[in-house]
């Protein structure tokens, strides 16, 4: 049975044996105080906290690999300097509008304070303790980022999980990996190339347990604040797909129209196959192949989308970073936690960079959000909030994720001079005869 199905049973049941644990509750007493009620929340707690840990455990050595492959293979190609350099400015462009836009329909919508948000909240840990380590940790403090980038000390950095200096080290790695020649390059690169197919062999192991992860989560929160919290959630959900969509139809074609002097009606057509392959599969790595031969009917020429598209697999999310991006502002609006422009600043920062590092990996957005919670404070179990709808959001952000991918191979091939007469003519533009 496909993982999501699993999944969706999980889900269903952990809502049945919530409701059995809520019914079975003698009036006036939670369900979490009943002898039944206390014995499941701890089970579930504990094997919810199993699942939790596992992600955090490989997010070290995935980000660390992802990057310095990454940059080793960016930083290797021919063409890196001139296409290269257009195709991440277009990418960070991308990133930062789908950011923006999360980071806006959140604050305006705030999904974390409406009806429910309170029961979601006796399922947190006290919001007293996250406040005090969520204090402080702004944008604004831009020397405090600017040493946690640079570590004194790798290993500690490495243990304690500090994001900025991961990166940072992980880049610098990576790029003078790519200077190297002869056998010491091969053995690096095959070193470094192997242990990221590893991490991802155990993410995909980890996520084989994602069914009991998501019941116990799920389950515990059901049991401790019953279904009050379905209404938070939905309107969650809704943020979220309004915020895709306005990316989805609105940033990207307009990039394309006004940019790239492309029709995106046109060129949308020709994606159809790669963004309904992202949809089903959730995955925009295994969308790949599709992916190519879509911007090939585009007439994208293959010099273009053989460089943009693969790299477009490993540095470019834009569904993810704003999901990220929706997903924690969220549970610090749950938690009652009010964080300030600076805070969320450095909550676009951090989605960013995190998209980047854990592209193309399986659950890559959990990893992204397990690795930006701390760093503003907030608590890593949370993230068992939005675990009942991930599934379905998934697979709209990979959509999304691919189609970004595609408008900056139009945008590239545009800025490198080729006319892409399929749907350039559309828009009034010459053709290659003309």
């Amino acid at each position: 049975m496909a993982l999501h199905w699993q999944i969706a049973i999980a889900l269903l049941l952990a809502a049945l044996v919530g409701g059995i644990v809520q019914m079975a509750a003698p009036d006036g007493v939670e369900a979490s105080a009943t002898a039944l009620g206390s014995a499941l929340v701890a089970t579930l707690d504990f094997i919810g906290g199993l699942f939790v840990n596992a992600l955090k455990m490989i997010v070290v050595p995935i980000i660390l690999a992802s990057i310095i492959v990454g940059v080793a293979n960016m930083a290797g190609q021919d063409a890196f300097g001139r296409v290269g350099g257009k195709t991440l400015g277009f990418y960070v462009i991308t990133g930062i509008f789908a950011i923006f836009t999360g980071l806006i329909a959140v604050n305006l919508i705030s999904p974390g304070t409406v009806e429910g948000a309170q029961a979601m909240r006796n399922a947190l840990p006290d919001a007293t303790a996250q406040l005090a380590r969520a204090e402080g940790r702004g944008f604004g403090d831009l020397v405090g980022i600017i040493s946690r980038a640079i570590p004194p000390n790798i290993i500690e950095a490495a243990a304690e999980t500090q994001l900025l200096a991961l990166i940072f080290v992980g880049a610098v790695f990576g790029y003078f990996m790519s200077r190297l020649t002869g056998k010491a390059r091969e053995t690096l690169q095959s070193f470094w190339e192997g242990v990221q197919e590893v991490t991802i062999m155990i993410t995909m192991w980890i996520m084989r347990f994602a069914p009991l992860g998501v019941f116990a989560l799920v389950g515990e929160t059901f049991i401790v604040s019953g279904f009050a919290p379905l209404v938070a959630l939905g309107v969650f959900f809704i943020t979220v797909l309004l915020a895709l969509a306005i990316h989805f139809f609105g940033w990207l074609p307009l990039l394309l129209r006004f940019v790239g002097q492309v029709n995106p009606l046109a060129y949308y057509r020709k994606l159809l196959p790669a963004q309904l392959t992202a949809f089903s599969t959730a995955s925009s790595s295994a969308t790949l192949p599709v992916t190519l031969n879509s911007a090939a009917d585009a007439g994208v020429p293959r010099r273009v989308t053989g460089f943009v598209l693969p790299l477009g697999a490993t540095v470019n999310m834009d569904g993810t970073a704003l999901y990220e991006c929706v997903v924690v502002i969220f549970i610090a609006q749950v938690m009652g936690i009010d964080l300030t422009i600076g805070q969320q600043l450095l909550v676009l920062l951090l989605a960013l960079l995190t998209s980047i590092g854990v592209a193309g990996i399986p659950a890559a957005s959990l990893v992204a959000i397990v690795l930006i919670l701390p760093v503003v404070g907030l608590p890593v179990e949370a993230i068992g909030l939005v675990l009942a709808v991930d599934r379905i959001l998934d697979m709209c952000r990979t959509a999304v994720n691919v189609t970004g991918d595609l408008t900056v191979t139009a945008l590239v091939a545009r800025a490198e001079g080729e006319e892409l007469p399929e749907v350039a003519a559309a828009a009034g533009l010459p053709d290659s005869n003309g």
